[in-house]
């Protein structure tokens, strides 16, 4: 078996998965010379949308085999890390933009917030309440409450963009989302 083929054949299931269309649609917000950081990545889709932007992107998840085919790309930090369990991987770091999607641990919300860097942007979607009846995630621990995303922004971070509603695409589901920016001078 060719030693590549794991890594190819991971680079061919995620260059099918497609960005969301909210951090699309707010993706200039990250300035073009900053860093991103993509939380939570997964199969690293956003880390390989900032990628392929010309951004340097730091990809941290607890399990990072999905973007263990990025590895060799000096562009990216892949940062294996337990997220919920042990502590803020990131601490004094700060990010042109920072990209959470489909994940909510709600005490890393403030440290969320704060990776913003001046002039930088927050760009976030995961599933509501009233995600239930869709099926999963239904654990009202991994729901957002109408309005969460704009408090936990409040007083730090310009909204931009918020959206609390049911999509139907990729699959029926509640979701919230936000685009916002940090609008603060960097020293």
């Amino acid at each position: 078996m060719n030693p590549d083929a794991p890594n190819r054949a991971a680079a061919d299931r995620h260059a099918r998965l497609d960005p969301s269309a909210w951090v699309v649609r707010f993706a200039d917000l990250a300035p073009r010379a900053g860093a991103v950081l993509d939380l939570a990545c997964g199969g690293g889709r956003h880390a390989r949308l900032f990628l392929a932007r010309g951004h340097r992107v730091t990809a941290v998840d607890i399990d990072t085999g999905g973007v263990a085919d990025l590895a060799g790309d000096p562009r990216i930090e892949i940062l294996a890390a337990d997220l919920e369990n042990a502590p803020w991987p990131l601490e004094g770091r700060m990010f042109a933009g920072v990209v959470v999607t489909n994940y909510l641990w709600r005490p890393l919300l403030p440290r969320i917030v704060a990776a913003v860097a001046p002039g930088g942007a927050l760009i976030y979607e995961t599933f509501a309440r009233g995600n239930e009846r869709f099926g999963k995630p239904s654990n009202p621990d991994f729901l957002l409450a109408e309005g969460e995303l704009l408090r936990a922004v409040e007083g730090r971070l310009r909204v931009v963009a918020y959206e609390c509603l049911e999509v139907t695409e990729p699959k029926p589901a509640m979701v919230q989302r936000i685009a916002a920016v940090n609008r603060a001078v960097s020293a």
